[in-house]
């Protein structure tokens, strides 16, 4: 585990090693997710657990690593009998690459040989490898959804199945599962991220001398890695001595129904979702008790286990950052263990102590400060109750209000209104973009709706009428005698099936004068907002261009990090003149340079405005030939009219039309009153047929 980098180094890698070691211990727990800036020695750490698990024994040529104690009676490579050879070897770091294809993770079948001769040829994949050993997934986040669904499920239930029309292979896959990600490259789905058993954050110290070291050890590791590695062996030899030893106790470590009950009091005081937080909570202090060589687990277990186990399920909201307040933690547990005493008393306490003792607990009773934190471990969205109504006159803002300095610095920044759930919009036509939620698309998974010949590469989803009918017309000539078909390889098709993609969503935000009215801003944000949160659930990239004053900017580049949108726009100033065309104009840069880095991802425009254009020479006529310009370029669009006053000019719309994309309003994205319309014309349908 010393192999590189001091722990010291990095804050949170002590919490790491341990949540490593307890997984090594037990890999019931679940695994861990490790989040962390880049460059702080994530995969190194993982890494150096491989190293330090006990070796494995195997039946020597079974390609799935059977125990020989205890063969998997289903292993495709058996049956195994009691005189099978056995080897030992160490245990395996498989490493999932964040590109590999579901047929590299679970394994492929020879679909001409089970075709033509009935029979179950298997490849195994790398969830055989990693079998009694550690998966190892680098940047998890970025890994496609139907992937990782593959590896938490076989994860949680310690074997992988794969199904190819009608031939099923079922083997053991039982692993230390581990993943790294860095925030700042998006989330987990909250969903996905309970799948895994603890979680920590890890950070880079700011300390010189402990940088230094950093750097020494590194250059000690790169000069000599025999040598550097020969000083830490003794400590990587106790640790596995002492990982082995502690997987003996595990069985005999008792979790008390105090125990049971203290896990029980903090998830609910935390009100997790699920049952899965007791659970994994339960096993990872029983862990830790087996580590500290102890067969009883106490409330210093339950605690730390806590730490690990819940931050990243307490999550209330897509945007807030996992983490976990340790005072209400402490609350929950001191407050529960007056209620319900350990079963063991204090051994130097009096043993009838009664009510009224002079003692440090000062009568037993808990003190009373106050209502509870909250425990939020991260930042909460920004919040402001939105007032109903159009604003009063008084409060709209004229372009230009910073007195006609366009480089004003703006107003302050205004908080946003509560999000809420917006309809759904989509780019026309069939993508092949990456899986997502939002359009049409040809994907990896979805209904069938055709056939075609393979692209090339391994076969996946085969399709099996049309590879029959395909091969049925050659049967006498290729000479069939017997049951089988004979099937060729120019004779299989592939099902061609129809999803939904992920779009890059580029959201241009006008942030003028025009829009300055506090509670005008402060809707404006919320409904941004709230169209953020749409862009994460059906996994989008977002980016930002804002325009105000002078000219347009790039707020947020093209990123999965949806957090980091959320953020600009928490921040967003306004003020200055509507330089509109600018902001149109950088979006077309924008949209014309992610062309470029990922065609297969389509664009849809998001224009937040009330279409008004103060800003440069000719205003409005610059805006629309600008507009014009994305509308030319096929890149489908929304605006939303942010007007508002008894008085519209309606200038939103004439920038939709030119945009050739819908126009609404801030209560038209609101899915539940595009719900409630659809059932008022329902309505009126009925009662005009009638």
């Amino acid at each position: 585990m010393n192999t590189t980098y001091p722990f010291t180094a990095i804050v949170g890698m002590e919490d790491l090693r341990l949540a490593l070691l307890l997984n090594a211990v037990s890999p019931a727990v679940g695994g861990v997710l490790v989040r962390g800036e880049k460059g702080t020695a994530k995969s190194t750490a993982v890494r150096g657990v491989a190293t330090l698990m006990p070796p494995v024994a195997v039946i020597d040529g079974c390609r799935f690593s059977c125990d020989p104690t205890s063969p998997d009676p289903a292993c495709p490579d058996g049956p195994h009998g009691a005189d099978a050879l056995s080897d030992t070897r160490l245990a395996r770091m498989v490493e999932l690459p964040v590109g590999a294809s579901e047929d590299r993770l679970v394994g492929a079948l020879d679909i001409e040989r089970a075709l033509s001769e009935g029979v179950k040829a298997f490849e195994p994949g790398l969830l055989a490898d990693a079998h009694r050993g550690v998966l190892y997934v680098d940047e998890v986040n970025l890994l496609h959804d139907h992937l990782v669904d593959l590896l938490l499920d076989a994860a949680a239930m310690g074997a992988s199945y794969v199904e190819r029309e009608g031939v099923s292979v079922r083997h053991a896959s039982r692993f230390l599962l581990v993943g790294t990600m860095n925030p700042e490259e998006g989330e987990l789905r909250p969903q996905l991220l309970d799948r895994f058993g603890l979680t920590v954050e890890v950070a880079a110290s700011r300390e010189t001398d402990e940088r230094v070291e950093v750097v020494r050890r590194r250059l000690a590791y790169d000069e000599d890695p025999a040598a550097f590695a020969a000083t830490w062996a003794a400590e990587e030899d106790a640790l596995r001595e002492r990982i082995v030893a502690a997987r003996a106790l595990l069985p005999d470590v008792r979790l008390g129904d105090g125990a049971l009950r203290r896990i029980a009091a903090v998830c609910a005081g935390f009100e997790v979702d699920g049952m899965r937080a007791d659970i994994v909570t339960a096993r990872a202090a029983t862990a830790l008790a087996a580590w500290a060589g102890r067969t009883d687990v106490t409330t210093d277990d339950v605690r730390q286990a806590a730490l690990l186990a819940l931050p990243h399920r307490r999550r209330r909201n897509p945007f807030d950052a996992p983490g976990l307040d340790e005072d209400k933690l402490d609350e929950i547990l001191n407050g529960f263990e007056d209620d319900e005493p350990e079963p063991e008393p204090e051994p130097d306490g009096p043993e009838d102590g009664g009510p009224g003792d002079d003692g440090p607990d000062g009568g037993g009773q808990p003190p009373q400060d106050g209502p509870r934190p909250d425990g939020t471990g991260g930042p909460d969205l920004p919040q402001q109750r939105q007032d109903s109504g159009s604003p009063a006159p008084q409060e709209k803002a004229p372009d230009g209000a910073s007195g006609g300095n366009d480089e004003a610095p703006g107003a302050p920044a205004v908080a946003a209104a509560d999000p809420f759930r917006t309809r759904r919009f989509t780019v026309p036509g069939l993508g092949e973009g990456a899986d997502g939620r939002r359009s049409r698309a040809l994907t990896a998974h979805g209904r069938t709706t055709g056939a075609r010949r393979p692209r090339g590469g391994a076969l996946s989803k085969l399709h099996l009428a049309a590879t029959v009918q395909a091969a049925a017309p050659h049967q006498r000539a290729r000479g069939r005698s017997g049951p089988g078909l004979i099937v060729r390889r120019d004779d299989l098709r592939e099902a061609v099936r129809e999803g939904r993609e992920g779009n890059l969503v580029l959201f241009v935000v006008d942030a003028s004068g025009s829009m300055a009215a506090r509670k005008r801003m402060s809707a404006v944000k919320g409904a941004v907002l709230s169209l953020l949160m749409d862009a994460y659930q059906r996994r989008d990239k977002i980016g930002m261009v804002t325009f105000r004053g002078a000219g347009a900017e790039v707020a947020l580049p093209p990123t999965s990090s949806v957090e980091a949108g959320a953020a600009r726009l928490e921040k967003l100033p306004t003020g200055g003149r509507t330089p509109l065309a600018a902001g149109l104009l950088q979006a077309h840069e924008v949209l014309r340079v992610e062309r470029l880095r990922d065609p297969s991802r389509r664009p849809l425009l998001v224009v937040v405005t009330d279409g008004r254009a103060t800003g440069g020479v000719e205003p409005l006529p610059r805006a629309t030939r600008a507009a014009e310009l994305l509308a030319g370029s096929g890149i489908a669009s929304v605006v939303v009219d942010c007007e508002a006053g008894p008085v519209r000019l309606g200038l939103a719309g004439e920038l939709g039309r030119a945009l050739g994309g819908p126009v609404v309003t801030l209560d038209d994205l609101r899915a539940e009153n595009v719900s409630a319309l659809v059932r008022t014309v329902r309505n009126t349908d009925s009662r005009r047929a009638a």
